[in-house]
C-alpha cells in the first residue's frame, strides 16, 4: 500500500540525480517494479554511491527521522554524496587548491 508513495520519491531521486549528470541522458524512473540497477547505471563505478543516495533521499522524503540530528546526520551524507557523484560525471570540474601552513609566500618588496 506505500508503493506509489515510495516510487514518487524515488523517481525524484532519479531527477536530481540527472541534473548533475549520473544516469542515462534521457533519465530514468520507476514505471513497473521490475526495474534493476544495471538498468540505471550498467556497470558504472558510481553503483553503490548512487543507491546510497536514492535511499537517503527517498528515507527522507517518506520516512524521515524523528531527531535533528539523524537529520542533520543524513543531510550531511547527501551533500557528500551530491558532490562527489557531480565530481565523478564531470571532468571539467576542478577542484580547488587548498592553502596549507606550510607555502611558501612571496611578500615582494615588503
Amino acid at each position: 500500500q506505500f508503493d506509489p508513495d515510495i516510487i514518487v520519491n524515488i523517481n525524484s531521486a532519479f531527477m536530481s540525480l540527472l541534473q548533475f549528470g549520473v544516469g542515462p541522458d534521457a533519465g530514468f524512473k520507476l514505471v513497473t517494479g521490475t526495474e534493476v540497477w544495471d538498468d540505471f547505471l550498467e556497470e558504472s563505478i558510481d553503483l553503490e554511491g548512487v543507491k546510497l543516495y536514492i535511499y537517503l533521499k527517498t528515507r527522507m522524503g517518506f520516512d524521515p527521522p524523528v531527531t535533528a540530528h539523524l537529520i542533520n546526520a543524513i543531510n550531511k551524507q547527501l551533500e557528500e554524496l551530491t558532490f562527489r557523484l557531480f565530481v565523478q560525471r564531470d571532468p571539467a570540474y576542478v577542484a580547488p587548491e587548498e592553502e596549507t601552513d606550510d607555502e611558501e609566500v612571496d611578500w615582494g618588496d615588503a
